[in-house]
């Protein structure tokens, strides 16, 4: 069995959904451990009993460390000041997992991952992080880092490595750019030196993909897609994207089925007495862009407003 844990609010409960109903369509025997960040969240999935699914209250699990820095970080920042301890909650609460993956919420499955966890055990390695591998266009790595947290696995053998990244998390994890340090993420640039012996990075690139890379790599590649900058909008909109160009081709294969496991998200939360708010609140006309994207209605698509997107 696979085990995966990611953590998110009860504003994220619609991306929180997908990512299991992904899970459920792909991962086969598996477990999604949620760390749910605020009690409605956690109150919402206790009565959705999803299967597959077991959840950490942030109460539970917070430590008198993360508890002491938490006043001065913005709730960006708390989350990802934790996602390197959520590996270790899991190893606590479960003695047989002997391997977990942190995903972010906003991940989603269109196909099976056993490529990528048979590729890691043929690194004979103790922790596997994937590349952003940026489209040139788009390339960020000097200023957020050259690896991605959103699809990491680590082994408990692997626990040196996640210790050193949370004790740097606890020190300093803010949404800003400093020489060798950005978030929780750019931490991650010196791992393939400074622990050459235990950390693997994923070789397969194109089943990793994201916005900032749809435009570098065939959609039908993609085992993850990671929804950076989708955000619920009123009136059923989404917003697409903040500010990168997604190619035709990847909407149709890739946005096109996520929208509709975030629509069944929506339906199913809504059955448990949970109705969805906005994630932003940018209107249609303020939203950035620099590429063409769809409004998409049930029967029926038209090219109209930049990243805009109809579910509802």
């Amino acid at each position: 069995m696979e085990h995966y844990v990611t953590l998110f609010d009860s504003g994220f409960l619609p991306q929180g959904v997908a990512l299991h109903l992904s899970l459920q369509r792909h991962a086969g025997e598996h477990c999604l451990w949620v760390l749910c960040m605020d009690e409605a969240a956690h109150s919402v999935l206790s009565r959705m009993q999803l299967p597959n699914v077991r959840l950490l209250a942030l109460a539970e699990v917070e430590t008198d460390a993360l508890r002491a820095v938490k006043p001065g970080r913005s709730r960006a920042e708390y989350c990802w000041t934790l996602t390197p301890f959520t590996p270790s909650f899991v190893f606590a609460a479960d003695p047989s997992v002997q391997r977990v993956t942190y995903v972010d919420a906003d991940l989603w499955l269109r196909a099976g991952p056993a490529p990528l966890f048979a590729e890691f055990e043929r690194s004979g390695k103790q922790v596997q992080i994937t590349d952003h591998a940026y489209a040139p266009e788009y390339d960020q790595s000097h200023k957020t880092g050259r690896y991605c947290v959103q699809f990491m696995t680590f082994t408990r053998e692997g626990e040196g490595v996640r210790r050193w990244w949370a004790d740097r998390c606890l020190e300093w994890c803010f949404a800003r750019s400093e020489p060798g340090r950005f978030g929780d993420q750019k931490y991650l640039d010196t791992w393939p030196v400074d622990f050459a012996d235990q950390v693997h990075v994923a070789a397969a690139l194109d089943a990793l993909q994201a916005p900032w890379n749809a435009k570098r790599f065939a959609p039908s590649a993609a085992i993850t897609f990671h929804f950076h900058g989708l955000r619920l909008m009123a009136r059923g909109r989404v917003m697409i994207t903040d500010h990168y160009d997604i190619p035709y081709s990847t909407f149709e294969v890739v946005y096109r089925p996520y929208l509709d496991d975030l629509r069944a998200a929506l339906q199913l939360l809504r059955v448990n007495g949970h109705e969805a708010r906005a994630q932003t609140g940018l209107g249609p006309w303020g939203v950035r862009s620099r590429a063409l994207a769809l409004r998409w209605r049930a029967k029926w698509r038209e090219w109209t407003r930049p990243d805009i997107a109809r579910i509802a």
